[in-house]
């Protein structure tokens, strides 16, 4: 399937003038675009002048993004896996050292506009929802857990209020199959009406989605992998789209950076911290009115960068492989 084959919308890439601002290319420079998706980003930094690598784990787009490379000859090379193992990926191809960093995390929109790969319950589709399309599916999840897990990964993935509830109906509706089935279980349990704001199943699609492939714990692992990555005065580039997933990067840049309160009289500190390994973090960005007008999926959008400092403490040690694989559960 070509690249806008089965595609309801022209993909737009999220806050694309903020993230090449922020990564500052050169001409010549190394960059990694830790989900290729459809590509947006890697082939702007390609036309700044940068060697891209550029990483998925979806197969698809890892098909697909060859096909457009061969067309619009971009210095972009693709390699498939989990961005996590960037530090892997990037060393099979002699590459030690990179000025820059972008990650954009979450589903893509290629992903979501496809009913049959079972993200979105816009199109009626089968229960999927695997980015690399191995391993358990939504359905083999919600029709072989236990009630109370279910209910816990809704709460605590998608923070869902009344997650208990929710099980309870998907567990008596099993077995499911299909993306409208599952919305419409959501919506009888929470008692959407058609007029409301915001349909109730965006958080449990959201949970279920994030659970299967592990999206948090990888966003904390690429976050590593890419501080040991970066030269000194490499920039990182994150953009995230709920607060689970900003809330890691806050937390991860102010911590690397030394921004974090130190310790007081009634908390003193347990331990040295290790050097800074970022510069103070600058300020979050979010899209204009203009961007949202013209795109309104970068509404939850949030941009974090930073700068490396020189290497001043020890590298972060690689994880060993058996954390390294992309159907690590979150």
């Amino acid at each position: 399937m070509s690249a806008a084959a089965g595609q309801a919308a022209p993909h737009i890439p999220v806050l694309i003038d903020e993230v090449l601002a922020a990564l500052a290319i050169r001409p010549g420079e190394v960059h990694v675009d830790g989900t290729y998706g459809a590509g947006g980003y890697s082939h702007a930094m390609a036309g700044q002048g940068a060697r891209v690598y550029a990483i998925d784990r979806d197969p698809d787009a890892i098909a697909e993004g060859r096909e457009r490379i061969a067309r619009d000859g971009d210095d972009i090379t693709l390699l498939q896996g989990p961005f996590s193992a960037m530090r892997d990926l990037l060393g099979g191809a002699g590459v030690t050292q990179v000025s820059g960093v972008t990650l954009d995390i979450g589903v893509s929109s290629m992903q979501l506009d496809r009913a049959d790969r079972g993200f979105s319950f816009q199109t009626d589709g089968p229960l999927d929802m695997r980015m690399s399309r191995s391993g358990m599916t939504a359905a083999d999840f919600l029709n072989g857990a236990a009630e109370e897990e279910i209910a816990d990964i809704l709460y605590l993935y998608g923070e869902e209020p009344r997650s208990r509830r929710v099980a309870r109906a998907i567990v008596a509706a099993r077995p499911l199959a299909r993306t409208a089935e599952l919305a419409q279980v959501v919506r009888r349990a929470l008692g959407h009406k058609p007029h409301d704001k915001k349909d109730p199943a965006t958080r449990v699609f959201q949970a279920i989605r994030i659970h299967l492939n592990g999206e948090l714990d990888e966003l904390e692992r690429g976050l590593e992998a890419a501080e040991a990555l970066l030269a000194p005065g490499g920039r990182l580039a994150v953009v995230t789209f709920h607060s689970l997933e900003d809330r890691i990067v806050k937390q991860f840049l102010r911590r690397r950076s030394g921004s974090e309160g130190g310790g007081s009289r009634h908390r003193p500190e347990a331990a040295p911290a290790p050097a800074p390994a970022f510069a103070k973090p600058a300020k979050a960005v979010r899209p204009s009115a203009t961007e949202l007008a013209r795109n309104p999926r970068a509404r939850s959008a949030t941009l974090r960068s930073a700068v490396r400092l020189p290497l001043s403490h020890p590298a972060i040690a690689p994880r060993p492989a058996s954390q390294a694989t992309e159907e690590k559960p979150a």
